[in-house]
């Protein structure tokens, strides 16, 4: 049996020398995350499809001390995700970390989605976070080993009637987390899903005005009482990107306040 070197606690949550890319992480879950990264050392890429958003999170990250640049990303393309890590690895020399948390959602009923409708969501959610994985994979074993971060959802776990293909996406990225966590274990590559619950952001601000009453439930459900913040993922993205996780992976963690453990 190998026995593992012991760690100082400070040390294992340190990503000093790490380089971490985060999609969408031009704003909400995305950018508080980067935050987070950044916070405990390491460069971060954001990568996202508005240019102009990049660089203003580039410049809040550069104005908290961290070492960061953006790219234009769109993750339905093979050939942009294979552009945004070669772009990352010319800038900062390598790739440790990915976060892929690029996503969108189009809230309707089962009978009203279209094919349209249906492809964008899936192709966004489930099929980028899939590209971007494989379009990091080398990278990733070129630096002894990694992690991937992939954004769930708490429809990961239930459904709503509005969201069937939300749902559909987000239930595929915990699958998809646990199959590239079975096949590359064996490259030093831990890879785990967060599963965020009513957080904060532009798009759940937007469901609170289509959707009368989303507000008040939310927060009586909660047993933490409130919305959550894109704050709240700075600490679970610097655990599972640093060497506290090496011996996590394939897991779903729900980031909600408590909201899925409850019924009714």
């Amino acid at each position: 049996m190998v026995q593992r070197e012991g760690f100082n606690v400070t040390d294992i949550f340190d990503l000093g020398g790490r380089v971490a890319v985060v999609t969408g992480g031009n704003g909400g879950i995305g950018l508080g995350m980067a935050r987070g990264l950044s916070q405990a050392g390491a460069a971060v890429m954001v990568a996202g499809r508005d240019r102009d958003k990049n660089a203003a999170a580039v410049a809040e990250l550069a104005g908290l001390g961290a070492e960061a640049d953006s790219v234009v990303l769109e993750v339905t393309e093979a050939a942009s995700c294979q552009a945004m890590v070669a772009a990352t690895v010319a800038r900062f020399g390598r790739l440790d970390i990915l976060v892929n948390n690029a996503g969108i959602n189009i809230r309707k009923q089962p009978e009203d989605i279209t094919l349209e409708d249906w492809r964008a969501v899936i192709d966004t959610n489930l099929t980028g976070t899939f590209l971007c994985s494989q379009a990091a994979y080398p990278e990733l074993c070129r630096a002894g080993g990694g992690k991937i971060i992939n954004i769930g959802s708490m429809m990961s776990i239930f459904g709503a009637s509005f969201v069937a293909a939300y749902a559909a996406s987000k239930g595929g990225v915990v699958q998809l987390t646990k199959a590239l966590a079975t096949a590359w274990g064996k490259d030093r590559i831990q890879v785990n899903a967060v599963l965020p619950g009513w957080i904060d952001t532009e798009l759940t601000r937007n469901a609170r005005a289509q959707i009368e009453g989303l507000h008040q439930r939310v927060e009586a459900r909660t047993p933490a009482g409130r919305w959550g913040d894109p704050a709240d993922h700075a600490g679970i993205a610097v655990f599972l990107a640093s060497r506290a996780s090496d011996f996590v992976t394939g897991t779903a963690i729900p980031l909600d306040g408590g909201y899925s453990v409850q019924g009714g």
